[in-house]
């Protein structure tokens, strides 16, 4: 029943697993135990997507956690999930990557990922129609950004078919966890562009800006911020979890969000978000929280997609919705907002629809947008990343590990293509392709448009 594989690397990325986790057994009517104890037989009808049924009667996440140092995985251990989770799958060393990019590709992660694979393998061989695997990590630490990619592109190896999904939580502009970022995000980037399907950009300081600005937090904590996420990974996967009308699966959904393949850096945002206690004042409608979805403000990356265009969109709607609604609603935001549409792809707007809504609303949306003003982002990655590798600093924190320079070059100039490559089909349009259709079949794009 085309599962998926969970697999969460490093603090960030066990933390935002676990509480996706936690989030999808409340929605399943499963308890901590992994019991079930739903009303409604839709709740289960589509369980073994992400869990498998244990002989005891009981539904055991298919969720991998790594890392490089005990202390996170112990904690998940010790909280109210560690029950849930099969204590095989809890991988981890005994070192730490110490936010070294390099530690966590090529030395200390190297050694424990034959580990992990094997687990992969396990979890896989007991799959039905396998449909993927996503991945939870952040960008700038050592094991999430090291560790996680070389895991992709080693799962990249042994299962070529199949889709690879990937929730990543990118530097953001202002709130800096570690001065080496930019290089661990650089170099995990180069990686991305080659061996990831679909990914899901999120950065802290947007999930700061929608706590205490939308939902009128004060101080939030991590737990919240992480909650934030869980709701968009929880909106993205409905239509696997859920038989809904509209149906679509990780690799429709690549199919529909991808134009090109080096293109796969999705924006994603969710309605409704109303600060606690002012629900009440506003209705949830189709309009209300399509108009909320496409606002800035809602996107979990700190960019504003006015500052580009949008190549294509996925919107996903839950709740007692009319699909007529949402397609007229749709075409609404298409023609009013034209330019920020790109014209060469028409109807590049797709929608999912779901009857079940999350827990304790009526109605809720998830957004994803495949817009070329994500380059903003790796554009202010790659020139904080020129400035330090220009004076080689902190450089040998990395070739003492085995790298060389010439991995820093080659990961600069993927990006910087990257980014040429999204400012070129933002200014892309169609009279200048008008004259494609007396060129040779095979010539690629790019050779066309100046």
């Amino acid at each position: 029943m085309r599962e998926i594989v969970h697999i969460s690397t490093g603090q960030c990325g066990n933390q935002i697993g676990a509480a996706f986790w936690e989030t999808i057994c409340g929605e399943h009517g499963l308890d901590f135990d992994g019991a079930y104890h739903g009303k409604d037989d839709i709740q289960n009808s589509k369980l073994d997507v992400y869990f498998n049924h244990a002989s005891s009667d009981r539904y055991v996440p298919r969720a991998i956690l790594v890392d490089l140092e005990p202390g996170t995985v112990d904690t998940i251990r010790a909280s109210k999930l560690g029950n849930l989770f099969r204590p095989d799958n809890f991988v981890n060393g005994q070192s730490s990557a110490g936010n070294v990019w390099a530690k966590g590709h090529y030395t200390e992660g190297a050694e424990l990922v034959e580990a992990v694979m094997d687990v992969i393998r396990k979890e896989t061989e007991a799959c039905d129609s396998l449909q993927g695997f996503q991945i939870t990590h952040s960008l700038g630490g050592g094991t999430g950004s090291g560790m996680g990619t070389l895991l992709i592109s080693r799962i990249r190896e042994e299962f070529p078919d199949r889709m690879m999904a990937t929730f990543s939580v990118v530097p953001s502009p202002k709130v800096s966890d570690t001065v080496i970022e930019p290089y661990n995000a650089t170099l995990s980037v180069h990686q991305l562009v080659e061996h990831s399907d679909e990914t899901f950009c999120i950065d802290n300081e947007a999930l700061y800006n929608i706590c205490q600005n939308t939902l009128k937090m004060p101080l939030p904590s991590y737990e919240q911020l992480n909650s934030l996420v869980s709701l968009v990974m929880s909106g993205v996967t409905t239509s696997l979890r859920y038989p809904g009308q509209l149906n679509s699966d990780l690799r429709k959904l690549a199919v529909n969000l991808v134009p090109f393949p080096r293109l796969h850096f999705f924006m994603v945002g969710y309605a409704p978000l109303t600060a606690i206690g002012s629900t009440s004042f506003r209705s949830l409608t189709v309009p209300e929280l399509t108009q909320q979805m496409f606002e800035s403000k809602n996107m979990m990356a700190a960019l504003d997609p006015r500052n580009g265009r949008y190549l294509t969109v996925a919107a996903f709607f839950r709740g007692k919705v009319s699909v007529k609604e949402v397609e007229d609603e749709m075409h609404k935001v298409q023609t009013r907002n034209a330019d920020y549409f790109v014209e060469w792809i028409p109807n590049n707007v797709q929608t999912a629809v779901c009857s079940v809504p999350p827990k304790g609303l009526d109605m809720a949306a998830t957004f994803i947008a495949n817009s070329t003003s994500i380059q903003g982002l790796f554009k202010r990655v790659g020139d904080q990343f020129s400035a330090m590798f220009r004076r080689k600093a902190f450089l040998h924190w990395y070739t003492s590990e085995g790298m060389e320079e010439i991995e820093f070059t080659e990961a600069e100039s993927n990006m910087n293509d990257l980014v040429s490559e999204y400012q070129q089909y933002q200014d892309a349009s169609v009279e200048e392709d008008e004259d494609l259709e007396f060129c040779g079949e095979e010539q690629p794009l790019n050779d066309q448009i100046e």
